[in-house]
């Protein structure tokens, strides 16, 4: 997966996102994932929202903990 910041995050802080979302392959892995994370670390429906590009492209919107969110771009 190609992880992009795009919140000026410390090579610190981006480590560790990339180390927590590294198995994300699939939507599925997504939301595991989110019902997994301690309360309040995701928003309780893991997804806010999912916006159709086309028929065959979405982005996946799961807004994280201390105000990040993360956007993931599917196909």
């Amino acid at each position: 997966m190609l992880l992009i910041d795009r919140a000026n995050l410390t090579s610190e802080q981006f480590a560790q996102v990339a180390s927590d979302l590294a198995g994300h392959r699939t939507l599925t892995d997504v939301l595991n994932w989110g019902f997994k994370q301690p309360k309040g670390r995701v928003l309780p429906q893991v997804v806010a929202d999912v916006i159709v590009q086309d028929e065959y492209s979405h982005d996946v919107i799961v807004p994280w903990s201390n105000g990040l969110v993360v956007v993931y771009g599917t196909t």
